[in-house]
Formats: structure tokens, C-alpha cells, sequence
């Protein structure tokens, strides 16, 4: 059997002929904006191997690609035969391509709709009312907005809202590939940060696969990871997402200084040794521990000390240690 035939029958069903997305690009005069971040990926085998590693897609189910482009992915995606495919596009130069690919949507009954909007804003409870069917979210991600998005997106899952009233939506996202293995990275890795322990108290981050910048266009000046993130079924905390995020903010502020540095700047300068020492014995965490050094149950351990703090003392959840110090009176 012929490579092309195997490929097709290991990544779904056969599209109608088509451009390839090299020449659509070409016909259209389609250039990348480097103030969107955007990079085409043209290799079709790339693209089918990013959608094969969002598991398995039924029949009954939603997809939610961000940022489809030239619509590299979304050909990989309709060949799955999901339900509908959800598009989020904020560049609307590629709506011919999109409506090309959406023409090819409706013989194979599925349901395509492109809305042009900024992922960041976009509100998918009101297209999706309800949390009858499962949904993906596949995306080659825009570099500038990727770490914006990603903390929204577990704000949304620790709240179970959005795409995440179901516990069972999983993401598979591309990043610059030192982000997505610092979203993998282990306790000690140098590249631990906070997004780390952020992904990791209410995801399994798996790194699928390394994608090399000449791969796509224009090239990149790094490589590119596919990360697979799995919501646990039980997340580690059930502490505010906003309290969570705040800690950990100021755990990894100074991140090569021991961890009560960045700790201590939670709390105002008058008793704050004296008040990182004592939550510290509290959380029984090791105050002269690096940030990268702190797992994520010591990480919630002084996330717990400090909600319990606020809880006595209200006033201390307001302090901003880089606020001026004395602002001016007019």
C-alpha cells in the first residue's frame, strides 16, 4: 500500500481534492503578520500528527481549534468527522480558505463554524449552552498570546466553566518549545517556573513530539513543542484560582533566591521574617529550598498557610509589595 494511501487511512476520512495549503497561501497572497505571531505550518503528516495526539475525536464530539490560519489543521481535523469544528480566527484575510474548507464540511455532515474573534474573549458558553457533547481543543498557538491564554484557560478549568463543565476536555497546543517544557518540567529542572506548577496542580502536561522552526512559515527562530494537557479528574487544590495563582506568582518571583524571598513580599515589611518563618513551620516546608526545588503539594501547603493568614487578616490580602510607598497627595 502506498504511503499517501496509509496516511489517510490512519488520519480519517479522504477530503475532497484541494490546494495544497502552500498554494492557497500563494494564490491568496496570504502573508504571516509577525504582530500576530503567526507561523504556517504546511506539512500535512505535522498536522495529522498533532490531531492524532488529541486522542481519540467521536463522532458526537466538538473541536475548538484556535487560531486555524490557512486551515493547515483544520483539514487534519475534519478528516477525524467530529460533530462540528468550532474556528476562532482573529485574522479575517483567511476567510476564503476557511470557507473553501467549510464547503467541504457540509457533504460530510459535519458542522463548521469560523468565528472571527479574539480567543481571548471569546465566550464559548453562549455557542455551546450546553455540556452534552465533549470537546477538544486543538491549536498551533500564537506564540505572544500562548501563556495569556493557557493560565485563562485553568482559571476556567479550577472553576468549571467555559469549555471545562466537562471534565473530560483535553487541550493539545502547540508553544515555543522552552515553554512547553517548562510546562512539563519536573521538581529541580531549571526550567521549572511557575507555569509549571500552575499546569500541574490541575493537568497532566504531556510533551507529544518536537516540531523543528524550518517546518513552518516563515521559520521561527526556535522549535516548536505539541503538549497534550489532561485535566485531572480530581484536581490537587480546591483553594481560589486567583489566591493559587497569586502565591505562586510570588514563590517564583525570585526564583534562584531561596523560596521565602518571593514568599515574604505576600505579606507587608513590618513582621514579614517573623511571618514567612512561622507559615513556613505551618506548611512544613524548607525555607532555604529554591522555587524550581518546591514540588506542587508544598507549593499549596503555603498556599493554604497564606489563605488561612488573609482569613485572620483581611487587610494583608490587599498588600501590594510594589505598590509606591508613599504616592503623592494632590
Amino acid at each position: 500500500m502506498s504511503q499517501p494511501a496509509v496516511r489517510v487511512l490512519q488520519s480519517g476520512m479522504r477530503l475532497p481534492p484541494l490546494p495544497t495549503i502552500r498554494e492557497l497561501v500563494k494564490l491568496y497572497k496570504l502573508q504571516a503578520m509577525k504582530q500576530l505571531s503567526q507561523n504556517f505550518l504546511m506539512d500535512e503528516r505535522l498536522t495529522d500528527k498533532i490531531v492524532k495526539s488529541a486522542g481519540r475525536i467521536d463522532p458526537r464530539d466538538i473541536v475548538l481549534e484556535v487560531g486555524p490560519g490557512p486551515g493547515g489543521i483544520t483539514r487534519s481535523i475534519l478528516r477525524r468527522q467530529p460533530q462540528r469544528l468550532m474556528l476562532v480566527e482573529k485574522d479575517e484575510r483567511f476567510g476564503e480558505t476557511l470557507q473553501l474548507l467549510k464547503e467541504c464540511a457540509k457533504p460530510m455532515n459535519i458542522q463548521m463554524d469560523i468565528f472571527y474573534d479574539d480567543i481571548l474573549r471569546f465566550n464559548l458558553e453562549h455557542h455551546v449552552p450546553d455540556t452534552e457533547q465533549r470537546i477538544h481543543l486543538i491549536g498551533n498557538l500564537p506564540f505572544a498570546i500562548s501563556t495569556r491564554l493557557l493560565i485563562n484557560w485553568y482559571a476556567d478549568l479550577a472553576a468549571k466553566r467555559g469549555p471545562f463543565r466537562r471534565i473530560d476536555t483535553c487541550m493539545t497546543l502547540t508553544f515555543q518549545k522552552e515553554v512547553a517544557e517548562r510546562i512539563c518540567a519536573p521538581v529541580g529542572s531549571e526550567q521549572r517556573c511557575r507555569l509549571s506548577v500552575m499546569s500541574q496542580i490541575w493537568t497532566e502536561p504531556v510533551m507529544k513530539f518536537i516540531i523543528p522552526g524550518k517546518a513552518f512559515v516563515p521559520k521561527p527562530q526556535v522549535d516548536v513543542g505539541v503538549v497534550k494537557l489532561i485535566p485531572l479528574k480530581r484536581p490537587k487544590t480546591q483553594l481560589p484560582f486567583p489566591l493559587v495563582e497569586r502565591v505562586v506568582r510570588h514563590i517564583f518571583s525570585m526564583r534562584q533566591k531561596y523560596c521565602r524571598r518571593g514568599y515574604s513580599t505576600l505579606f507587608p515589611p513590618e513582621g514579614r521574617e517573623e511571618l514567612t518563618q512561622k507559615l513556613f513551620q505551618l506548611a512544613e516546608v524548607k525555607d532555604t529550598l529554591r522555587s524550581f526545588e518546591l514540588s506542587v503539594e508544598e507549593c499549596l501547603r503555603l498556599a493554604e498557610a497564606y489563605s488561612e493568614h488573609i482569613d485572620a487578616h483581611p487587610e494583608v490580602g490587599d498588600y501590594d509589595y510594589r505598590a509606591p510607598k508613599h504616592p503623592d497627595i494632590l
